[in-house]
């Protein structure tokens, strides 16, 4: 569902729309925010964005918000006001020139595997459910079902933490924890079928 207060930029607009002003709590809801599983905040402001963060996690709270702020003081507001990602393209945008910059096939790389379908291998999350057949497994055994060729890069515990890079190969894969891999479409819906529960 796109909202906006203005009608004119949905006009080509192929998806559901509702055209009203996102900072009210009744637009909100008419938009079904407390059915909605995630809301992506992208206002002309970090105030109105941080403003529609408040309302939208006050109506859902097990909401997933993701905030666009423009400038590096309304990050910590926005995840205080409880947003659970911010994103500020114009730090991404510097990060990524000083990439290409300094390490331009790395970058290049990353770009394939993330975001272009017609290569042959993919970098993917994979979220390990309760009761799958890599719940309660060492990363040694998980490397096992993951098939031929597909590289288990890195794991993120189920607390949120940093990623562990390289784990160790006796480090226990537990429910929730999510699992970065590069592989294969084939081998990387391998891996998510062993991390799914039967």
């Amino acid at each position: 569902m796109v909202l906006d207060d203005d009608e004119e930029r949905l006009d080509d607009c192929p998806y559901p729309l509702l055209v009203g002003d996102a900072t009210r709590d009744e637009v909100l809801r008419q938009a079904g925010i407390e059915r909605a599983r995630m809301l992506v905040a992208t206002l002309s402001t970090d105030a109105l964005s941080l403003f529609v963060t408040l309302t939208a996690r006050a109506l859902n709270p097990d909401l997933v918000i993701i905030a666009r702020s423009r400038v590096d003081d309304s990050e910590q507001k926005l995840l205080r006001a409880g947003a659970n990602r911010v994103v500020n393209p114009q730090r991404i945008g510097g990060n990524r020139i000083a990439a290409f910059g300094l390490q331009p096939h790395v970058t290049d790389f990353l770009d394939v595997a993330m975001h272009d379908n017609e290569v042959e291998f993919r970098l993917e999350q994979v979220t390990v459910h309760p009761g799958s057949a890599l719940d309660g497994t060492s990363v040694r055994q998980a490397r096992l079902h993951e098939g031929d060729g597909a590289l288990l890069l890195a794991v993120r515990k189920n607390d949120g933490g940093v990623f562990r890079t390289n784990p160790a190969p006796d480090e226990i894969v537990r429910p929730g924890d999510v699992v970065i891999a590069i592989g294969t479409t084939p081998q990387i819906e391998r891996l998510q079928a062993q991390a799914d529960k039967h």
